[in-house]
């Protein structure tokens, strides 16, 4: 069963340091909060410098999809999230201090609890039609950049404009991507 999520009817909530703002778009189980869900993606605005919220036991996956960047401050370790360096992995219970680089970012975030789940998140780039062939029971695929993406199987056909996410379970193996350009996220969830 595939479901789309339309970017136009999620809402952001502000973060409580005042920020930047996060946007649910999929959360395992359903209605799950912060304590307690399997996996969660969400698009996330950083506005200001700060320090990211600790999430023990939660592995994480940061996806530039808007802006010039953020440093991200491990302590012993920086790394840039930067248009060239669009993704980074890392444990929810890192303490990471964020310092944007140019105006504020747009970031796709994912996380999974230890134990439970585990992901892999990528980077497609999608020029003209190509097959996606499905590596897990549950699949995502986010557009991060370009105006539209059509999606198809042997039993549906779905239309996606950027920040939509497309929720994949059971079912279909094989997709045709088709667009004339478009950066795709696609995140596989893992049982453990």
């Amino acid at each position: 069963m595939t479901q789309l999520i339309q970017y136009a009817s999620l809402h952001p909530a502000p973060w409580k340091n005042g920020g930047g703002s996060t946007t649910e778009i999929a959360v395992s189980p359903a209605g799950a909060t912060l304590d307690n869900f399997d996996w969660r993606v969400s698009l996330a605005t950083i506005a200001q410098d700060g320090p990211f919220s600790s999430f023990p036991g939660i592995d994480r996956s940061l996806a530039l999809v808007h802006g010039d960047g953020v440093l991200l401050d491990f302590g012993d370790e920086r790394f840039v999230l930067s248009p060239s360096e669009p993704l980074i992995e890392f444990a929810g219970e890192d303490a990471v201090h964020a310092t944007v680089t140019g105006l504020q970012t747009t970031d796709f975030n994912v996380m999974t609890r230890r134990g439970q789940c585990r992901h892999r998140l990528e980077l497609l780039t999608v020029r003209g039609k190509q097959t996606l062939k499905r590596r897990s029971a549950t699949t995502l695929l986010f557009l991060a950049d370009g105006e539209s993406l059509s999606l198809g199987s042997a039993r549906e056909r779905i239309a996606m404009v950027r920040y939509d996410t497309l929720v994949m379970a059971e079912g279909e193996e094989d997709w045709t991507l088709e667009a004339q350009q478009a950066t795709v996220l696609v995140v596989d969830i893992i049982r453990n």
